[in-house]
Order: C-alpha cells, then structure tokens, then sequence
C-alpha cells in the first residue's frame, strides 16, 4: 500500500505540473527552438524542418516514477500555411504517457515531434491521438544534414526528439498521447476555437506566436 500511495503521488505532482501561463509557456517555446537550433552539429536537420507539416514543441516535460511512471507536458503545434510557407498559429496540446516498471526518479525534458507528412497532420488534429498507435513514430536523426539513415526514418509519420540536461537526442515518444488543451487556447484566443480551427487560421496569432513562426520560418524557409 504504500509503494501505491507513493505511485498515485507521483501522478498527482504531474497533474499539477503546468500551471504556468500560456504565454510563458509559448515564450519558452520558442527559446527551445532557438536553443537547439542555436547547435548545428546537434541540431534537428534543417532540411527535415523544411520538409515537415507540423511541428510540436512541448518546453519542460516532466517525467516522474516510482514504482508506476508517468509524463506529462503543456505545449503548441504548429503547421503550414495552405500555401505550403509561413505557420500557423499555435494552437495549444496536453502530452500525457505512462510507463510500468521499477523505475525511481524523475526528470525533465524539452520534446520536439516534426509530423513528415499530411496524413500524419490530420491524424494530429483529431481529439486524442497516440504516437506509435495512430501514426508511425522514430526518434529523428541529429545533425546540420540528415544522417544516412534518413530514408528510412522518413518513412515514419513522426520525428521524435528530446532534450534533458542539455543534450538533445532523437527519442522514441511511442504510448504518449496528445490531445488539445483547451484552457490555455481560450487564455491565448478567448472562445472556443478548436485546434483544427487555430491551425486553418480561424485565429489571430499572439505576440508569442508571431515570434515562433518568425524563428520557424527562419529555420525552415521553404517546404520541399
């Protein structure tokens, strides 16, 4: 009972993680992007982030275990325009995944997912939706050109990546689930508007919203 009582208090601390603002959280965002393409040599290939639909940046994931494992995250998607350039607002996503098995500890992790195609963006948009079981998942190469191994990863609908302590690595997000969080969307845009509805341009973008498609568009001028 108590290796039970300590399990439901890990969970508990994730649920209450997040409860900083959207737009800090937006903000933190784009300093990730900025951090991790800031290194090129360890970097998310720039021609990977040209050819992706969307990207998903969750800053701070936390990751707690004992006994049960459990990660949560509060973070944006982002996709193309219709036209192919330019983002999108950034519509707001909760990340939720467990894990069983003796594991003690905890951690905290800035992930990043490119979505490679449009099959894969619309599976996105859907109200909950699984990494490996809704769409395929690899973790994604790391460099200033996309290793040789690229083809196959380009295979997969989604690039997962992650960095903790300061090294980014491409990282297997298989289990995780992704659904839209729809109190920080109301905090960012008011109403109701769906993500579906943030991503077609139903909305106006944010101070911090134009600052990170200014960085993504810087990264990635044009999709291929």
């Amino acid at each position: 009972m108590k290796l039970k009582r300590l399990g439901i208090a890990c969970l508990s601390a994730g649920l209450l993680y997040g409860s900083e603002s959207a737009a800090t959280r937006l903000k933190t965002s784009a300093e990730v992007l900025t951090e991790i393409m800031g290194a090129p040599d360890r970097s998310i290939p720039q021609e990977l982030l040209e050819k992706s639909q969307c990207i998903v940046i969750v800053p701070g994931m936390k990751k707690g275990a004992f006994i049960v494992g459990a990660q949560f995250g509060r973070g944006f998607i982002m996709c193309r325009g219709i036209s192919g350039s330019g983002w999108s607002a950034p519509a707001a996503v909760k990340v939720e995944g467990g894990s069983f098995g003796f594991q003690i500890g905890g951690s905290e992790t800035d992930a990043i997912m490119l979505v490679m195609n449009k099959r894969g963006a619309e599976k996105l948009l859907s109200s909950k939706f699984t990494l490996g079981a809704d769409a395929s998942v690899a973790a994604g190469p790391v460099g200033r050109t996309s290793s040789a191994d690229t083809d196959l990863k380009l295979q997969a609908e989604i690039l997962t990546y992650s960095r903790a302590r300061g090294v980014f690595a491409g990282i297997a997000l298989n289990g995780a689930t992704l659904r839209p969080d729809q109190e920080a969307n109301a905090e960012l845009y008011g109403g109701r508007l769906t993500n579906r509805q943030i991503l077609r341009g139903k909305a106006t973008t944010t101070a911090g919203g134009t600052e990170l498609a200014a960085d993504l568009t810087r990264y990635s001028a044009h999709k291929e």
